[in-house]
Formats: C-alpha cells, structure tokens, sequence
C-alpha cells in the first residue's frame, strides 16, 4: 500500500487535488507531487467574485484561482478550473437564505462540502480516472477494521474540521484523501516555503465566501427582501420590549445588538418566523438538556435505528469542544436525539450537531445532524418564564 492506503505505486495513482487557492490544499498538492503521484490540481470557481476579489482572509476570493493556476505551473500539474457558479448558487447560496428566514442559523460550509465538493467534485474526479481525491482539510481518516474508512478529529486541534465534515458518507470517505490530517499548521507553511510556493504566508480564510465583509444580512436581504420584515423584539411572557428590522439580523444566543433597556442582560432565546418576533430571556433560558436531528449522517457502526442510549460526544458549534452526551433513535420522530451531560448555552437550530465516540483529542467522528428548531425541548425556557 502506498501512503495514500492504494495498493499502486504512486506514479501508478492518480489523485485529483482540490486546490482552493490557500496553503494548505496547495501544500496537499506538493507533497502528493514530490511522493511521485500522478497529480491533478482541480479549483472550483463558486460564485460571483466581483465583491470579495481582494478582501483578505476571504475563501474562494477572486485572486484564489490565479492562486491555484500559479502554484500547479510551479509543481508542473496539469491543472483545470471547473464552474460550478449555478449549483453553489442553488444548494448552498439559496439554502443559506432560505435557512435564515426560517430562524435558523445554517452552516454554508457544510452543505458546500455535502452537495458540492464531496459530491460534484467526487464525481469529476472518477471521470478523470483518479483513484482519490485529496484536500486539504484539516480531518484525519484511516481504514477502519471493518472495511471501508473512518473520520478521525485532526492532530492539530486548533486546526481541526471535522465538525464540517460530518455529512460526509461512507462511499465518499473511501475515495477521500486528507494528507494533512496528521500535520500541526506550522509544520504546513514551512512545507509551503520548501517547496517555493508563493502562497507560503498567504492568510487563512475566516469568512462564508460568499459573503463580503462578513455582512450575511445584508446578502440575504438582496436574495430574500420579506428576511427585512420588521417585527416585535418580545420577552417570554409575550410582552413587546422594542422592535427590530428583521430576524435574519439575529441568532440564538445573541446578547449584542439588541438595543434594550431593562436593566438586565438578555439574550435571543429564539427567532419565530412566522410572526416575526424575536424572543429574548436570561442567560439561563438559553441551557438545553436535550436535542434533536434532521437529516442525521450516520459513520458509526450499525444502523442508526438500533441507537440506545449510546454513550457519545458531541459539539453544538464548531467553537466548542466535544461535550459528553448519550444519543438515542426517537423511532416516534423518526430522528436521532442527543441528551447532553450538562447544559448547553446558545444552541441553535439550523447548527450542525457533531458526534463523536468520546470527546478525546483524536476521537472518531461518529456522524452528526442538523439540529431542529428546540421548543419545548429547550431546558430552562419555561423554568425562567
């Protein structure tokens, strides 16, 4: 087996590499490149670039496929840039959108790797007769003992993705490469430098892409003018508190912002489309005991209906470390449903819930969902009211 788990030589092994642009998927490229693979370098042109062309710490930028272009004419790879403008638009931009006017707080990069990269690009890559595709997303996978693959949080775990990229399947997990999962990121720049690439001390992305300047509200004010519907900013008793020019500007858990005189913090405890009401409460109205999932993508072993009270790991925001949980299968809902050791502020549906076997450094990624709007599985709501 070679380093990439293939029963070829590497000069016998083509990879198709997916090159943003940034350092880290050009430095996947470089080492793939001097190990002798047989290396293709593939950049997705996403979105309209006009706005966010210079901005710094921007992913996908319009300078990123010059990016791209220069490093593969650096390594000497055949390299191709594929549009894929219309179906980014229409499942991650429009989801995005349509996502926040129901009072979520979706994750972009999520549904881009789901429906896009890990899909599409998937895809692209078999058709040009590669046998994995690498990138350089910071997540380890290594063989699992009973065939196929398994996710693994990163060595580095400042670094460490796999909170994005629990929705990716079993099928796709077995053509997928994360060399660098393994790696710290320092170690990284100074491979870049080593191997002359001029994206060396490039930034790191910060933002959604697609959005300039981190103003989301504004972009999906344009894409869905009733997301700037005003409304009333409520207690949880109902009681009307101040007004607001739209929900889309708020999430759960936001304290900043509310323009409130009370006398007391509150905190937006959940957003209700329906009558355009912002509802806000204590800190303590924010604790939740208990979640539940859509759309739940399942890694572990056995059927995810055979789940009980399965001891786990999970992560209710990518800032946050794993906490411990137990997860069942709530076959009345036909979801999973996760019911934390401790509290949690601020969770928020639309978010993605991240399981994991144990909240190790290195733990394995047991899958994860989207989580639903909480209502009354919301512990400490009623409590406050």
């Amino acid at each position: 087996m070679n380093s990439l788990d293939l029963p070829k030589p590497p000069h016998e092994t083509r990879v198709v590499v997916a090159m943003s642009g940034g350092v880290d998927s050009s430095v996947v490229a470089g080492l793939l490149k001097r190990e002798g693979y047989d290396v293709v370098g593939v950049t997705l042109q996403l979105y309209d670039h006009g706005a966010a062309t210079h901005r710094k710490g921007a992913c996908c930028a319009g300078r990123d496929i010059h990016d791209a272009r220069n490093v593969a004419e650096t390594l000497g790879i055949p390299h191709y840039v594929l549009d894929y403008e219309d179906r980014f638009r229409e499942s991650v931009i429009d989801r995005f959108a349509e996502s926040y006017l129901s009072g979520e707080t979706p994750i972009p990069c999520v549904e881009c790797n789901r429906s896009v990269k890990f899909r599409d690009l998937l895809g692209m890559a078999r058709d040009l007769g590669a046998e994995a595709l690498a990138t350089g997303h910071y997540v380890a996978s290594r063989p699992a003992a009973g065939g196929g693959r398994a996710l693994y949080r990163a060595l580095d775990p400042a670094r460490d993705q796999s909170y994005f990229l629990y929705a990716t399947t079993p099928e796709q997990l077995a053509f997928l490469r994360f060399p660098l999962g393994e790696r710290p990121k320092d170690e990284t720049r100074a491979l870049a430098r080593d191997l002359g690439l001029t994206v060396a001390d490039k930034a790191d992305s910060q933002d959604i892409c697609f959005v300039p300047q981190g103003g989301y509200a504004d972009v999906i004010a344009k894409l869905r003018p009733e997301a700037a519907r005003p409304g009333a900013i409520v207690d949880l008793e109902g009681r009307q508190l101040g007004e607001h020019q739209g929900i889309v500007h708020y999430t759960v858990g936001q304290r900043r912002g509310l323009k409130l005189s009370v006398g007391e913090p509150l905190y937006v405890v959940r957003l209700e489309p329906e009558t355009a009401r912002v509802v806000v409460g204590p800190r303590a109205a924010l604790a939740t005991r208990r979640i539940r999932l859509t759309g739940l993508n399942w890694l572990g072993e056995g059927a995810p209906e055979t789940l009980a009270d399965l001891p786990v790991a999970v992560r209710v925001r990518s800032t946050r470390e794993p906490r411990p949980a137990r997860l069942s299968w709530n076959a009345a809902e036909s979801c999973a449903e996760v019911e934390l050791a401790a509290p949690e502020d601020g969770v928020s549906p639309g978010q993605a819930c991240v399981i994991y076997a144990d909240d190790g450094p290195r733990a394995r990624v047991l899958g994860g969902g989207t989580i639903r709007r909480i209502g009354a599985l919301q512990a400490g709501a009623a409590e406050a009211a």
